[in-house]
């Protein structure tokens, strides 16, 4: 008797299985490629920027249709703003800037050296990756410089830009980017080259870059002509209110 029912449930379970996977594999193996793992999250963040590009297009032809004198003047302010607020794409000369983790080997050497010296004496391993604070202290330094337009990886960068490190990757505006980060400006290229010069932060990170034992990466040209696309990501304002 026990034979024919134990055979029953497992159909019954093969069928529910199948049901519910639609073709696909219930248990799917975890990420071993970071390059997958990168792919499949800038995928999701994609779509949710679709669709907030949907709604903002829908707003803005709802509130173009109003014959308001006040949301008219608004939309004047708004126009005036767009340039200055990344809105609009730049184009012009300016420079292209490329960082990149050091190379695998410098740091296994690195790693089986340090183990025979002085904790004070050992190379510090967190210098052979690119970090949050290096993009951020070249791209301010852009901005000194008088940059009308920064891009990372070609995304375009603005006053509420987030740039963070998560794991192996950074992240901008939530969209993670692997290494090597490309970034570029528009603007005079002497003087965001001084800028980028004189920069401190900038300066260690070079100097890494021309230790034999780090390598880390760094090139620095001047484009006769950089792109930087319109910003058209999510606008998230956040600010601070005072408890009383």
């Amino acid at each position: 008797m026990g034979t024919p029912v134990v055979v029953l449930l497992s159909g019954a379970l093969l069928a529910v299985s199948a049901t519910n996977s639609e073709g696909s594999d219930l248990r799917p193996g975890r990420y071993t490629d970071l390059s997958g793992l990168v792919e499949g999250e800038a995928a999701d963040y994609r779509k949710v920027e679709n669709r907030y590009q949907d709604l903002s297009d829908q707003v803005d032809r709802l509130t173009g249709a109003v014959s308001d004198k006040g949301v008219r003047d608004a939309r004047r302010e708004i126009a005036k703003l767009r340039d200055p607020a990344g809105m609009t794409p730049r184009t012009g000369p300016g420079l292209q800037i490329t960082l990149a983790d050091a190379p695998e080997e410098l740091l296994d050497e690195a790693v089986e050296r340090n183990k025979g010296l002085d904790p004070e004496q050992r190379l510090n391993l967190n210098r052979f990756v690119v970090h949050q604070q290096d993009i951020q202290a070249l791209v301010n330094a852009l901005w000194r410089g008088g940059a009308t337009a920064v891009t990372i990886a070609g995304q375009r960068v603005i006053s509420t830009t987030g740039i963070r490190c998560k794991g192996p990757v950074v992240q901008l505006q939530g969209e993670p980017f692997p290494q090597p980060y490309v970034i570029e400006a528009v603007g005079d290229q002497s003087e965001m080259y001084a800028a980028v010069a004189s920069d401190p932060i900038v300066a260690g990170y070079r100097k890494d870059a021309d230790n034999p034992l780090i390598e880390m990466g760094w090139s620095l040209d001047f484009e006769s002509r950089v792109e930087a696309p319109a910003y058209d990501g999510v606008v998230d304002l956040q600010y601070a209110r005072p408890l009383r």
